[in-house]
């Protein structure tokens, strides 16, 4: 199996800032990309950020210019730097990596069990 494990998530302020982690492990042959989604009691799951294992990123227009994602391929690793967070920022961020586990299986998606970012006014 492939186990996800977010941390970093809390309270915060408006305009501070978080960093969030989330450490891939298990059965894990390679990785081609992780990303972070993040949902609000009732709305659909949306993306935050997506990362491949070469670096290239996608993030969603509303976190543009103040999160930035990073990966650490040696350790299996995604990190989101949140800066500016306002209250909309406010949900369950949720980790997911695109992984195999043997050389001769297909990639699937692993989601996290998610963590929580609360940002105050």
């Amino acid at each position: 199996q492939v186990q996800l494990v977010e941390s970093g998530g809390g309270l915060v302020q408006a305009g501070g800032s978080l960093r969030l982690s989330c450490v891939a492990s298990g059965s894990i042959f390679s990785l081609n990309a992780m990303g972070w989604f993040r949902q609000v009691a009732g709305e659909q799951r949306e993306l935050v950020a997506t990362i491949t294992s070469g670096g290239s990123t996608n993030y969603a227009d509303s976190v543009k210019g103040r999160f930035t994602i990073s990966i650490d391929n040696a350790k299996n690793t995604v990190y989101l730097q949140m800066n500016s967070l306002n209250p909309e920022d406010t949900a369950v961020y949720y980790c997911n990596a695109n992984a195999r586990r043997r050389w001769n299986t297909g990639y699937q998606i692993y989601w996290g069990q998610g963590t929580q970012v609360t940002v105050s006014s």
